[in-house]
Order: structure tokens, then sequence, then C-alpha cells
């Protein structure tokens, strides 16, 4: 596998799985904020921008699920020494619920043993009630918290949890 290259997960052949291209920004950016209305209660505004896409890919990678219909669901990865991040998981909001999510995991997780990570790390807004217990369910272990950013202004009060996972 080329160091660019998604790992390959596909179990049903209408499922592919790929990095994205600079040229992928647009269609990111809007898969992000549909997928992240729900935290419309907690902040303002979109989550990204087709700009906020490619500066997140001038430090890690976007791998992209894909199906006979289109662009399914995505993932930010991104290596820090040897460890990952995984950031953004979004599913397109009608297959919301059918195992992308899993899916797309399970391709960040395989992106970073290819590259001999030890672990990888991801963070959670406290008012996303379901998600830690999602990540959980994954592996993830809670490692501690931190207060969102006051320029984030969040309509509520919350807090980022942070979980982390050893890869095998």
């Amino acid at each position: 596998m080329t160091p660019d290259a998604a790992p390959s997960l596909n179990r049903n052949q209408s499922m592919r799985f790929r990095t994205a291209l600079q040229s992928d920004a647009e269609a990111l950016a809007r898969l992000i904020n549909a997928a992240f209305v729900v935290e419309r209660p907690i902040f303002s505004g979109d989550r990204t921008s087709a700009d906020g896409v490619r500066a997140y890919m001038e430090k890690g990678k976007f791998l992209l699920a894909e199906d006979s219909i289109g662009l399914a669901g995505c993932v930010y990865v991104e290596l820090r020494g040897d460890r990952g991040y995984i950031g953004l998981l979004s599913v397109e909001p009608q297959r919301q619920g059918s195992g992308w999510g899993r899916k797309l995991m399970d391709a960040a997780e395989q992106f970073f043993r290819e590259r001999g990570c030890a672990a990888v790390d991801l963070r959670v807004v406290s008012a996303r009630t379901p998600l830690p217990a999602f990540y959980r369910h994954l592996g993830y272990i809670e490692s501690h918290t931190a207060p969102v950013p006051i320029e984030t202004q969040p309509k509520v009060p919350c807090h980022f949890i942070y979980m982390s996972k050893r890869l095998a």
C-alpha cells in the first residue's frame, strides 16, 4: 500500500474507502456540516468550511467511505509521533445508524496500525452524551477532560472528553 492509500475494508463490493483529495474539500465540508448539525444546540454556525477542510489536510488526511450513491462518510486522521489522532467522524445523515461510523473507525485504526502507531486519541464534547458510550464500545477509554476554549462560545455548559485506545 502506498503511504497515501487508505486501508481497504471492503466486505461489500459497493463500499469503497480512499484518501481524500484537495478536490474533495467542498463535498467534505458539506458532509461534515450535515453530520454535525446535531451540535447546533451546543455551538453556533457550521462545523467547518472548504478552507477549514484544506487546513486540516495540511496536517493530516481524510479517509472517505463511498458507495454507489456517493460519499457516505469521512474521518480525519493525523499522525502525532507514535500516536494517531482521529477527528471529525462524519456519516451522511441518511446513513447514520447503519454501521458506517464503525467501518470508518476501523479504517482509521488500520491506517494508524500500518504506520506503527501505538495508540489512537480522540476527543468529544460532553454535551454529545451518546458519544462516549459509542467510543467505549469500540475500546476507547476516557483519559482526561479539558475546558472548551472560550472563543468557541458554546451555548450550553460543556467540556472536552479525551479518549484513547491502545493499538495491538
